[in-house]
């Protein structure tokens, strides 16, 4: 959206280019309108600033976003977010004289100079805006001293083909056409990454999950971590993908519920689940059943001697936010305790210790929406104490057994579903030991694997379906709902 056709002179011609004016005078609601606002001033009370206004006020994604218009008019709010971008700015190099200052474009995201592409791309996931202007400086190292959205007006004859390609190469993306689009009830995207190592679902059961998908009517797109800025062509958003908080995960989650998808996992199930120092204190509030717990300060030998005292040896050593059993230690000795320690603290300021319990396989309870969903038992690794063994180079893991959920003992299956009515109704993984009669919960998963031939080994391809259609059900409600208002 351009202030006159004028401004547009220096372009291609594009049916696709509208100026404020005539915008002003469509009808208020469009499905799936997006506006990519590229007026003159975006000052406050200016045109630029009442047209990303009225676009959201007519539920369209537009880009600027006010907020991001009114956090750029701001150092000391959009100074608040810039932690983020810090390791960025520690990769670049250092000039050779204290003092030199930098300043460069942002197209889309999109930077000529390649070492600062990184800085770029961050920059541009948290403030979106076509032209973002970088003013950096290096003293001891580098800082951002000043962020201003910039004009297309303003570019030189260089800097426009720039600002050219990233348009055509982000209107490309953003806009670009899917298939069977037009029959498909619902858009879904499921967030996807080739390079994780150890991912919670396979190829095989990402691919039944689109074929489910597609047969409730959606219509489905695997995506990865470069396609955040893609996440208002969806409907909802199913993270498939090992989440963290400190993570891309975490923002595609938020971005997601503020665009008004429907998501799984939902950010604050990732919040509160990646963190084991959370549950515990979740689990001890709520009354969980659960082994006992202590929590370990680094520096502080009281925690320590409160931990042997009340859990005994051997006890287990947790980093709160490790995932697949990986910064999880069992220590025999109070020797191995403190070598140990040494290691974890270095990682975490906090560590959780519990009481081992000794099984020889762990339930895990998949629950959807409060209701059990499926049951698996996880046998320990060959000559190890865990499910997984990361010493070995392979990462060995243990057998399985999947069974209906309606041949669990009743207090496993309790000490589930108590353990996730506190955190949510999304999709979790409830991992349960078994002793004496009685249910322990280890932990809750939000991000529960899902693999062909394991998860799935008593439901077979319904599993997938039931997973989704509860995405259907809260999308059908959200429309009813909609409609009623």
């Amino acid at each position: 959206m351009i202030d006159q056709p004028a401004d547009w002179a220096p372009y291609y011609p594009s049916e696709r280019v509208i100026t404020f004016a005539d915008y002003l005078q469509l009808p208020g609601r469009h499905q799936r309108v997006r506006v990519i606002n590229l007026c003159a001033n975006y000052e406050y009370r200016s045109e630029g600033y009442y047209c990303s206004l009225l676009a959201e006020a007519r539920s369209h994604h537009v880009l600027p976003s006010v907020r991001t218009l009114n956090d750029l008019a701001a150092p000391q709010l959009y100074k608040l977010q810039l932690a983020r971008v810090l390791p960025a700015l520690g990769k670049l190099p250092r000039p050779e004289v204290p003092g030199e200052t930098l300043v460069v474009k942002s197209y889309f995201g999109q930077c000529p100079e390649p070492a600062l592409q990184p800085l770029a791309r961050l920059l541009f996931d948290r403030f979106a805006c076509p032209v973002l202007e970088i003013h950096l400086a290096c003293q001891q190292q580098w800082e951002i001293v000043d962020l201003r959205i910039c004009s297309h007006r303003e570019l030189n004859e260089m800097e426009e083909t720039l600002f050219a390609e990233a348009l055509d190469s982000f209107s490309n993306k953003v806009w670009r056409q899917r298939k069977n689009q037009g029959s498909s009830r619902y858009d879904l995207a499921i967030l996807v990454n080739p390079e994780e190592a150890l991912p919670p679902s396979d190829k095989s059961a990402i691919k039944k999950f689109v074929s489910a998908g597609r047969e409730l009517g959606f219509s489905v797109e695997l995506i990865t971590p470069a396609d955040y800025m893609r996440l208002p062509e969806f409907d909802a958003l199913f993270i498939r993908e090992t989440t963290a908080i400190d993570h891309h995960t975490y923002r595609f989650a938020k971005k997601a519920e503020a665009e008004g998808l429907v998501v799984i996992d939902d950010p604050t199930s990732i919040l509160r689940c990646t963190n084991k120092i959370y549950l515990a204190d979740l689990f001890a509030t709520h009354k969980v059943s659960a082994p006992r717990t202590c929590i370990l300060r680094r520096g502080d030998e009281d925690s320590l001697q409160k931990a042997l005292s009340e859990l005994g040896l051997p006890m287990v050593i947790k980093i709160p936010d490790g995932s697949f059993s990986r910064g999880v230690v069992k220590v025999k000795s109070e020797e191995e305790l403190r070598d140990k320690l040494g290691e974890l603290f270095a990682e975490s300021s906090l560590l959780l210790a519990q009481e081992y319990l000794y099984t020889e396989f762990d339930w895990r309870i998949g629950v959807l929406n409060n209701k059990p969903l499926y049951a698996c038992r996880y046998y320990m690794a060959k000559n190890h104490w865990q499910i997984y063994n990361h010493s070995n180079k392979k990462n060995a893991s243990g057998g399985f057994a999947t069974l209906p959920t309606f041949e669990v003992p009743k207090a496993v299956l309790q000490a589930a579903l108590k353990a996730t009515k506190p955190i949510g109704n999304g999709f979790y993984g409830v991992d349960v030991k078994e002793s004496a009669g009685r249910g322990y919960v280890i932990e809750v998963n939000d991000n529960p694997s899902i693999d062909s031939g394991v998860e799935d080994k008593y439901l077979g391809r319904e599993l997938y379906r039931l997973i989704l259609q509860e995405f259907l059900h809260r999308l059908d409600a959200r429309r009813a709902g909609q409609q009623q208002g």
